[in-house]
């Protein structure tokens, strides 16, 4: 789930859509960055400068419903559908549904479930915004060191 929502983070709504069309029918990979020991090696994965990948197809029925669930949120908000960018995707842990398994010779063991928290941001791209000119030459000054803001203190006195 980690590395299908890594995969989408930054792209277009539209764009992330097709993705997961392709990844679900095996046109497109998803690349394994972290979780990747024993994760077989895909040539697909040469596109993102990696070697292992994936086509994890329960995540990605799940992202999708959530990014269809998000949109209609946009679209109730009355956002422009076509701009919406996935700003971030957020999974983390949950807690285990603990249940238990029956083995041989009377023995029991857990047999837990690994859910996750899926937390899904869109937002409209945004222009970029002119710097504004008066702050640079403060920044300029607060780069200083406290040896450095001395001296200039001290050159400042000794000419006035």
């Amino acid at each position: 789930m980690r590395e299908v929502a890594a995969a989408l983070t930054g792209l277009k709504l539209t764009k992330a859509y097709t993705y997961l069309e392709d990844v679900k029918e095996h046109k497109q990979v998803i690349p394994f960055t972290r979780f990747n020991g024993g994760v077989g090696r895909a040539s697909q994965a040469k596109q993102f400068g990696r070697t292992q990948g994936r086509w994890p197809e329960k995540s990605v029925k799940y992202i999708l419903r959530l990014l269809k669930n998000a949109e209609s949120n946009a679209d109730a908000k009355s956002l422009e559908l076509e701009d919406l960018i996935i700003k971030s995707i957020v999974v983390q842990q949950a807690p285990k549904t603990r249940r238990r398994t029956y083995r041989a010779h009377g023995r029991i063991n857990p047999y837990q479930g690994h859910p996750c928290h899926i937390e899904i941001i869109l937002g409209v791209s945004d222009d970029e915004v002119p710097r504004n000119k008066d702050k640079d030459s403060v920044s300029k000054l607060s780069t200083l060191n406290r040896r450095q803001a001395a001296q200039k203190r001290t050159l400042a006195i000794r000419a006035a």
